[in-house]
């Protein structure tokens, strides 16, 4: 088509592709006039989405891309101007992931709901990964993955297998009216089907759980007690001295009040909750709780010796719980002589805003304890999510390689951080962009759960971006340090 157009339009004109995966080089040396040839990749639908990646090849003129992209800033475009490589900007980072979820599906690791709530609720993304691929087609995401891969060389830019198959039969999503999910027709929004992907939870017999206790004074542990508290669950606290414990007691009823104050608790309902938290010092005031939820740092080490306390004072049939957002949760399991009992419960910080718990079972964990896991979290107005005892979960396995990778894009100056930032942000509707995340999350934090995801599955594609490690030990660790991808130092 190009070397049509080549013959047909005057000399000065500039030819532009749409294409969101094929080499504009390719395309451009079809023509006599490879500098006037440029990527134009708008987003579907384009009189809504305002990114436009503009795609310069290396002989594309600088005046060609000065024209362009102000061409589409008249067109109330946000233009971003990046090389010719597979997947662009926005692609790159978000089919990698993409293609992470069909793999968890596809292992039955979760089911096709969880997976995608996971990453709805859990990270604020518009839509599931699996809800995407449908929207977007199965076959057009396999042949940019296969166009990425055939580039990149990366297997995990490899398509899945299933995705192969699900083309093969027919089933390209939304557009053929059956994909990951089925729907009422060709072209059609709108699931009628409610049979998961794999099996749900057993929803068998559940434990009665009435009183809680919580172990830890962060922010996570102080949230977590506070959710229980406000949901009329008798909770103990547990900190190291009683007056750490009192003081995380105190930062409960401020928050409290503050819901209080701005209507959103009844006086009578913050006080009661107030009432129903008791501060200890002592693992020997856990004695009488039905569930205990672990909140103190991610080390091993320590979560162990927790445990291992724990199993000697906790009443029989007890279940513990860890908030462990990347250990194994077997190794908490192992410290005890009760590992039937023990349960991942990841809760989301801030905890009592975020809606999202992800129920983690191990190989030993007992099906009532899942059960009454996921009793516990709808009862207190969490949305449980099912996935297996490995790094990372469902939502820091699918969002920290996306984070590695856009650090690794940075790294190779394909593009600047906020052009990154900008299409990830207003191409794919994310509430934040991947250097944003990074520098909110802590570097430090990232860098740890970006190893524990290499050294748990050994991808090549998982190991921490070398920039990433070197910002830490140049103590550029993110905002906290005020410092990170981007200086807030100025701000």
């Amino acid at each position: 088509m190009f070397a049509q157009l080549d013959k047909i339009v005057g000399p000065g004109a500039v030819l532009a592709s749409n294409t969101s995966s094929l080499s504009v080089t390719e395309i451009g040396v079809h023509t006599s006039r490879p500098g006037k040839v440029v990527g134009m990749h708008f987003f579907n639908p384009a009189p809504v989405l305002r990114l436009v990646e503009i795609v310069r090849t290396v002989v594309t003129e600088p005046d060609v891309i000065a024209d362009v992209t102000g061409f589409a800033e008249r067109l109330g475009k946000t233009p971003v101007v990046i090389g010719d490589r597979a997947g662009f900007i926005a692609n790159a980072l978000l089919f990698g992931y993409l293609n992470h979820a069909v793999r968890m599906f596809e292992q039955r690791y979760a089911t096709r709901e969880d997976l995608d709530a996971a990453m709805r609720l859990g990270c604020g993304y518009p839509m599931g990964p699996l809800a995407l691929l449908d929207l977007i087609g199965l076959d057009t995401a396999y042949e940019i993955l296969e166009s990425m891969y055939r580039q990149s060389r990366n297997r995990l830019h490899a398509p899945v297998p299933l995705l192969k198959q699900m083309i093969t039969a027919g089933l390209l999503g939304r557009k053929s009216g059956r994909g990951f999910y089925t729907y009422e027709g060709p072209d059609s929004p709108v699931v009628v089907d409610s049979a998961p992907g794999v099996a749900p939870v057993d929803p068998g017999e559940v434990r009665a759980v009435r009183a809680v206790g919580v172990i830890g004074t962060g922010t996570m542990a102080t949230g977590i007690a506070e959710v229980f508290a406000k949901r009329g669950y008798d909770v103990v606290l547990r900190a190291r001295t009683t007056e750490k414990a009192e003081a995380a007691v105190a930062r409960i009823a401020k928050s409290v009040n503050r819901a209080v104050s701005k209507g959103k608790l009844s006086e009578s309902d913050g006080a009661a909750a107030l009432a129903r938290t008791a501060p200890v010092a002592g693992f020997d005031a856990l004695s009488g709780v039905d569930l205990v939820v672990e909140a103190v740092a991610e080390d091993l080490a320590v979560k162990q010796e927790v445990f291992a306390a724990l199993d000697a004072v906790a009443k029989p049939g007890a279940i513990l719980a860890t908030t462990t957002s990347s250990l194994p949760v077997i190794e908490c399991a192992a410290a005890t002589e009760r590992p039937g009992d023990v349960v991942g419960l990841h809760f989301f910080n801030p905890a009592p805003v975020m809606k999202l718990v992800e129920v983690v079972r191990t190989v030993a964990t007992a099906p009532d304890v899942v059960a009454t896991a996921h009793a516990v979290c709808a009862a207190i107005g969490k949305h449980p999510v099912h996935c297996g005892d490995r790094a990372g979960f469902i939502v820091n396995a699918l969002l920290f390689p996306y984070l590695n990778d856009a650090v690794k894009m940075l790294e190779a100056h394909y593009a600047q951080a906020a052009d990154i930032d900008i299409a990830m942000k207003v191409g794919c509707g994310l509430p934040m962009g991947p250097f944003e995340l990074l520098d909110v999350v802590g570097l430090d934090v990232s860098l740890a759960i970006q190893r524990t995801l290499f050294n748990e599955f050994r991808e090549e594609g998982f190991a921490p971006a070398p920039l990433l490690e070197h910002l830490v030990t140049a103590g550029r660790l993110g905002r906290k340090t005020g410092k990170g991808f981007a200086d807030y130092t100025a701000q």
